[in-house]
């Protein structure tokens, strides 16, 4: 079977450097944050083009302690998309906000601008811009209604670690990034981690409170906060994947360029890139009819394939009874969820296997 994605591929790619950093974690005076931490918090945070970067315990907390390090909780409004995953809107219900979810431009799948702007009110405090499975969301656009509105924009770069918006690498034009390194994603660890990068450093120094308990350098709380840190042996492995994170992404670019050239004729939508962008192609997404009946012929020919998202937000249980919604609903989010699938993409994967994906979509389309 060629999986969808491969975590286990890439350790065996680096397997040597790796169990060299685990060594060097377990023979170390410091299993909680120490010196690991933060070296990769300083390269990660040159990596991305920002001054500050914080390590802790997951993506989804990493959004939670952004948007707290903001100022974000209970009586604010935060506005993001239906269409991503749902930790985007789990961290917006565990700061106490509201969130306010829209619809998604049907060209590139990310945030639509247009929606935006009509959902401001005056609670809202926050925008979070979602660069869903790689691509870059319209950020000049985002950045324009928010400094109208004095908004703060948090940039969901869950999928899009080492993609690039105009030059500047994603996370670094928001007032924070945020970052997932669970193992499927294109700079993943052998287990959880997040990472919120930010250049204010008053918000740097916040969420570095917050993420153990509230905690200032004398162990005295200023507020309370959460016990979220990234994993000592999780960052030595980081910190060993960091340097070929953008030779993996170019190879996922060429997987996706084969992938376009072959497709093309075919009753398939295939991803566009935003101009001006560099996608990191967390996954390779295509839409279109009889999405189901595609990926069981794939199984058939022991592909694997995914549905990155089967069911939005706003109509999970728990979330929609919190979400608001504009009046005309989520057309777009709500057509695409039916017909996307994600076909393998994974640095690993070889040219082999590359064409037996090509070759069995193809065959389902009778080419």
């Amino acid at each position: 079977m060629i999986p969808w994605a491969s975590p286990q591929a890439q350790f065996r790619a680096h397997g040597g450097a790796i169990r060299g950093a685990i060594d060097r974690v377990l023979e170390s005076p410091a299993y909680i944050l120490g010196k690991e931490v933060s070296a990769f918090e300083a390269a990660f945070a040159s990596h991305c083009g920002a001054e500050h970067a914080v390590g802790v315990a997951s993506g989804t907390d990493a959004l939670i302690l952004a948007l707290k390090g903001l100022g974000v909780g209970a009586g604010s409004e935060v506005i993001t998309v239906s269409h991503t995953a749902l930790a985007t809107v789990a961290a917006v219900l565990a700061t106490g906000a509201v969130p306010v979810l829209i619809d998604v431009d049907p060209v590139h799948m990310t945030l639509d601008p247009a929606a935006l702007e009509v959902a401001v009110t005056p609670r809202t405090k926050a925008v979070i811009a979602v660069h869903l499975y790689g691509q870059a969301a319209d950020l000049e656009s985002i950045m324009a209604i928010a400094q109208r509105y004095s908004l703060k924009v948090i940039e969901d770069c869950a999928q899009a670690a080492g993609g690039r918006y105009r030059g500047k690498r994603l996370g670094s034009t928001g007032d924070a990034g945020c970052f997932s390194f669970y193992p499927t994603k294109n700079l993943g660890a052998i287990g959880d981690g997040g990472m919120v990068v930010t250049s204010d450093a008053k918000v740097a120094e916040r969420v570095r409170r917050l993420r153990q308990y509230g905690w200032n350098d004398a162990r005295e709380t200023e507020e309370p906060g959460l016990n979220s840190r990234l994993d000592p042996l999780q960052a030595a492995i980081l910190q060993v994947k960091l340097p070929h994170l953008d030779a993996d992404n170019a190879r996922r670019r060429a997987i996706a360029g084969r992938y376009d050239q072959d497709f093309a004729g075919l009753p398939l939508t295939t991803p566009t890139v935003r101009t001006g962008t560099e996608h990191a192609y967390h996954l390779y997404v295509v839409a279109g009819d009889d999405r189901d009946g595609l990926m069981k012929h794939l199984y058939t020919r022991h592909i694997g394939s995914a549905i990155h998202y089967p069911t939005p937000v706003h109509r999970q249980r728990g979330y929609a009874e919190r979400a608001v919604l504009p009046k005309g609903g989520l057309p777009v989010t709500e057509r695409l969820c039916g017909k996307i699938l994600s076909l393998p993409m994974y640095p690993e994967l070889t040219e082999a296997e590359v064409g037996s994906t090509i070759s069995a979509v193809r065959a389902f389309y009778g080419k």
